[in-house]
């Protein structure tokens, strides 16, 4: 990045639901005067835009002279001109596969930084192909995947290696996610990025990268021994707890490994990395586990067949621009324990947020990478190209999440799950 920008940051879908929640939140935190971050919104609805912005003014009168820019996610030249103006681009348009390629690309031209909140494995695999190698001869930091999935799994698992190196020596030979208790919800733009998938999957490339629990490292490169995700019911000794199918786990573990692969397999060639659902102890984590285990099933049984999925659209899912109200992100919450293993070492972490993790929570760590990538790059790890959380940002966004109010902990007992 070689010349000047004017601004820090640029959040790009400003006015979706998890958008406002992101200026809402960096307006809270760093104010809307650009004495601690330079920052404007932008979209492609100037009349939207100009009421986020009176509606911010509620929180600092400053937001008055808070910059719009405007673009339009399938106009490339729009979106050229806003990436040259910023030192980073934060986007929360969804689903990705349909409208985040255009932008990905102009970042990549206009040697710009880039986070988003994707999910969607397939999007990231064809960006990865696209635009990894010239974003890493020009030192730009594209990173996926800065919400609930994947930041607590892919901050998490580096948390807990590099504890078990200081405290060991060693690296864990696995590493294991138990989503704990939660009370949250899926967002209208998460439902929207399921429904294309299931979309798109149709296609016999995609559903090959749906299903390779390696499809994010490098083509061609090494793969470990992990297979496909828990799909059933499992004890687990470790924690002495039944689990079941954790719904993130398929992108969420991809991302975990295409770390491990970009740092050059620090963790050996046998490393094995999962994620499940964590249950109360005895038959009542088996009865939830078993529910859990046949809802998710049935749930995604239903979206594949056009009928069932347009009944579910009109009558239970949430709409792109649909969320919670502000009570009920303020009561979410979510928990993520880790185990740590090796040989006869084991070490335990928990990720905690104190928001609805797809909302409150989301839009805390989405816009602490985008800062963090602004103003933080002198410390930041010699990382570049389409690359993750822990590779691109490290313990250095762990600390910033810290002072932000998650939980980043490290313990030798398993932390109690309620």
């Amino acid at each position: 990045m070689s010349q000047e920008r004017i601004f820090d940051v640029v959040l790009w879908g400003a006015t979706g639901f998890t958008g406002k929640l992101v200026t809402e939140y960096i307006a809270q935190r760093y104010g809307a005067d650009g004495s601690s971050v330079r920052w404007a919104i932008a979209g492609r609805n100037q009349t939207k835009l100009k009421q986020l912005r009176k509606e911010l003014q509620q929180q600092d009168p400053a937001a008055k002279d808070l910059p719009i820019l405007w673009g339009d996610s399938l106009d490339s030249p729009s979106l050229e001109a806003i990436a040259a103006q910023t030192k980073v681009i934060c986007t929360t348009v969804g689903p990705y596969a349909k409208y985040g390629a255009k932008l990905v690309a102009a970042c990549v031209k206009e040697g710009t930084h880039y986070c988003d909140l994707t999910g969607e494995s397939h999007f990231i695999r064809n960006m990865i192909d696209a635009h990894h190698e010239e974003a890493k001869t020009n030192k730009l930091r594209i990173v996926n995947c800065c919400g609930y999935d994947s930041i607590p799994s892919d901050l998490g698992c580096l948390m807990i290696q590099e504890a078990m190196q200081a405290k060991h020596g060693v690296y864990c030979e696995e590493v294991k996610y138990f989503a704990g208790p939660l009370k949250g919800t899926f967002s209208g733009g998460t439902i929207a990025s399921m429904l294309n998938m299931v979309q798109e999957a149709k296609s016999k490339e995609v559903r090959r990268v749906l299903g390779d629990p390696y499809a994010l490292n490098p083509k061609g490169g090494f793969k470990g021994p992990d297979g496909p995700d828990q799909k059933s019911i499992r004890f687990d000794k470790d924690i002495q707890r039944w689990t079941g199918p954790f719904v993130m786990a398929a992108i969420n573990t991809r991302l975990v490994r295409r770390s491990h692969a970009l740092l050059g397999f620090p963790y050996g060639d046998n490393f094995r990395y999962s994620e499940v659902m964590s249950m109360p102890e005895g038959f009542k984590g088996w009865m939830r586990a078993a529910t859990i285990s046949t809802g998710l099933g049935m749930f995604f049984g239903l979206l594949i067949f056009p009928p069932t999925r347009k009944l579910l659209q009109a009558t239970i899912l949430p709409a792109p621009g649909e969320g919670p109200s502000k009570k009920d992100r303020e009561e979410g919450f979510f928990n993520s324990y880790l185990a740590g293993i090796a040989g006869d070492k084991k070490l335990f972490g928990l990720v905690r947020g104190e928001k609805d993790p797809g909302y409150g929570g989301t839009a805390i760590m989405l816009a602490e990478s985008a800062i963090c990538l602004a103003h933080d790059q002198k410390k930041l790890p010699k990382q570049f190209g389409l690359v993750t959380p822990a590779t691109a940002m490290g313990t250095v966004l762990i600390e910033r999440l810290k002072q932000a109010g998650m939980t980043f902990h490290i313990t030798e007992t398993f932390p109690p799950i309620k």
